[in-house]
């Protein structure tokens, strides 16, 4: 944070102020401190929930990631693809989104 915050919610409920003469009529001061108060206690409890939040996501993007027992499950129960037809598979999905993507243009040139 670039500054630090100077009042707490108590001190602005405690803050006393000089009266003179002609000065502001002291329900209404107090009547706004109140409003004061309550928005700075909001503020101060949605600036701990979020620093809170930041802490719990530093700790999840820290960690590897998870992987699902399904994932692991169907990993450990298939046996991989043979490499010349994982290849044909690929080239021939490629072949696929290739006419999808350019239909008759491509047969065209």
């Amino acid at each position: 944070m670039a500054s630090s915050i100077q009042l707490t919610a108590k001190d602005i409920l405690d803050k006393e102020f000089k009266s003179s003469m002609k000065g502001y009529n002291k329900d209404d001061v107090d009547q706004f401190l109140d409003i004061v108060i309550q928005d700075y206690e909001t503020f101060q409890d949605q600036l701990k929930s979020l620093e809170h939040e930041v802490e719990r996501l530093k700790k999840q993007t820290s960690q590897p990631p998870r992987r699902s027992q399904e994932t692991q499950a169907t990993t450990e129960q298939s046996p991989p693809p043979a490499a010349g037809s994982t290849n044909y598979d690929i080239l021939r999905r490629l072949s696929n989104l290739e006419k999808e993507v350019f239909g008759s243009k491509l047969h065209e040139s």
